[in-house]
């Protein structure tokens, strides 16, 4: 959604690359372009201005003044007035002390409150929470219907005692659904109600009798992300008509601008809480500012890559991998290559995942263009072997290619290239397993397998004279205290004096550091 905006900043940047003093009229070129962009992403007039205010003054202030380089600096504030933009800090869910927690989904009409529901309950039931879908919603034709279908797919229960289409009273529906998830101790409670096309009384009127009926703990506004500055007015109503404690953003996966998602929690006061961001229940996830901001300026989102690395990867397994590579490359099969790439699929779309590192904003087109089924194409081919094949694809003849090719539906070549590319990548794997480094690059310092670079052949190499030392007791003194601290050094798995390979010895971001086991 927001690669023209990425786009447009990140040539507005390069103009100021390389200039080691930001002249008055640099800092005024450079508001102006920001302000166009921001502009043309539809974000809301008030909030633009605001913010080249903000960034114009820090600017000029003692902070760009004083800097080594005030290029980065200024890629520093936008980034920083960014996150102010899209709501500071990340806003958690708040839990009632006595379950059940009640959430009230409210909106429009066409948001995807129906199946924004399915995957809040899914997202709640990752964290270890037995939620419940409540059917609010009896105008829509075959809405009841569709959450029933939503939360089947979720995994999740439904309250629904009415059929909907018209039929029944959403109030008392609500009321008793709390009852319902007492005795059944479900300890949240997620309430999907009716939307309209446009804002009128009536819609009005019954959410805000389903909240007097429920008091919900949290009320989740939620927007379509693709409806540019609509979506501020129409959060502005709910916010004064019924009132809401945060925003969900729906389809944030298209190709709008995104004024919405950089106006709507200045403009309303209320943070974006989580965003939907695909067609898939899996696609949904918390809303942090700070890495939206990141992604904005094409710096990636890593920690969200981490995130979803440690909830797909087992630990176990990747220890056990880890085994198998560092004995020797042909401990490594076929085998184990699709049970990688099998989990590599579990974490969601492939270009989302690349779009997520940085630096990725470059080749975007090549990521977009993507073709995922390329990997059910090589599971296809590696599930035609026989187990042997899989074990020693060296077997693997002219006759064997051309049956594994019939069975997996692809031309000769391609179980050919599959092959080769295996046999390239294990080695790669193996090299990286045991401390060599990429192919190429000289391993890591400590590291098993890390020379000083290539040997030279030929004739062993005289041993020289060892270093001289000093007749001053205390310079001699000094130069042992310096030889020790780099033994010390150099036995540390990142060649860091000093280190002694635990993460936490580093001064790692805080984020980073939250993700370290306890104790460590």
């Amino acid at each position: 959604m927001f690669d023209t905006l990425s786009d447009r900043l990140a040539a507005t940047f390069k103009n100021l690359r390389g200039k080691g003093r930001l002249s008055e009229a640099d800092i005024d070129a450079t508001a102006r372009e920001i302000r166009i962009a921001l502009l043309e992403a539809d974000v809301a007039l008030p909030v633009v201005r605001s913010f080249i205010k903000e960034i114009k003054e820090r600017a000029r202030g003692a902070e760009v003044s004083r800097a080594l380089n005030p290029a980065q600096q200024v890629i520093k504030i936008v980034n920083e007035e960014l996150i102010g933009i899209l709501g500071g800090e990340t806003r958690r869910l708040r839990f009632a002390k006595t379950p059940p927690t009640v959430i009230m989904l409210a909106g429009l009409q066409g948001a995807g409150k129906t199946t924004l529901a399915g995957k809040l309950g899914r997202w709640l039931k990752g964290q270890g929470h037995s939620p419940l879908l409540v059917a609010c919603d009896l105008q829509r034709p075959n809405a009841v219907n569709q959450l029933g279908v939503v939360a089947e797919r979720a995994g999740v229960a439904i309250y629904a005692p009415e059929p909907g289409n018209g039929v029944g009273d959403p109030v008392a529906v609500a009321r008793d659904s709390i009852a319902h998830a007492r005795e059944k101790q479900y300890d949240v409670v997620i309430v999907d109600t009716a939307g309209r096309l446009g804002i009128d009384e009536e819609l009005m009127r019954q959410a805000a009798d389903i909240r007097d009926a429920v008091s919900p703990d949290e009320i989740l506004f939620v927007v379509d992300a693709m409806i540019g500055q609509d979506a501020v007015t129409t959060a502005e109503a709910f916010r004064d008509g019924v009132g809401f404690d945060g925003v969900v953003l729906s389809k944030l996966d298209g190709d709008a601008r995104g004024g919405a998602a950089l106006s709507i929690a200045r403009v309303t006061g209320r943070q974006i809480m989580f965003a939907s961001n695909g067609e898939q229940l899996d696609d949904f996830d918390a809303f942090h500012p700070d890495r939206m901001a990141s992604r904005i300026l094409g710096m990636g989102d890593v920690l969200s890559l981490i995130e979803k690395a440690e909830q797909t990867f087992s630990r176990q397994e990747a220890e056990r991998m880890a085994e198998k590579l560092a004995k020797g490359p042909k401990e490594f099969t076929l085998d184990d290559f699709l049970s990688q790439m099998e989990q590599v699929r579990k974490m969601g779309s492939l270009s989302k995942l690349l779009g997520m590192m940085p630096g990725m904003g470059q080749m975007r087109d090549q990521i977009n263009n993507l073709d995922e089924r390329e990997v059910d194409r090589t599971a296809a081919i590696i599930k035609s072997m026989t187990p042997a094949e899989r074990d020693d694809p060296k077997i693997i003849n002219g006759s064997r290619r051309a049956r594994i090719a019939r069975g997996s539906g692809v031309d000769v070549s391609a179980v050919k290239n599959l092959v080769e590319r295996f046999f390239e990548a294990r080695k790669m794997m193996s090299r990286m397993a045991q401390g060599g480094g990429m192919p190429g690059m000289p391993g890591m310092p400590g590291m098993p397998g890390a020379g000083g670079g290539t040997k030279k052949r030929g004739k062993p190499q005289k041993k020289g004279k060892g270093k001289r030392r000093s007749g001053n007791p205390m310079k001699r003194q000094e130069e042992e205290r310096a030889e020790a601290a780099r033994r010390e050094g150099t036995g540390s798995p990142f060649g860091i004096p000093g280190a002694d390979g635990d993460p936490a010895s580093f001064e790692l971001p805080k984020e980073f550091r939250d993700m370290l086991p306890p104790g460590r």
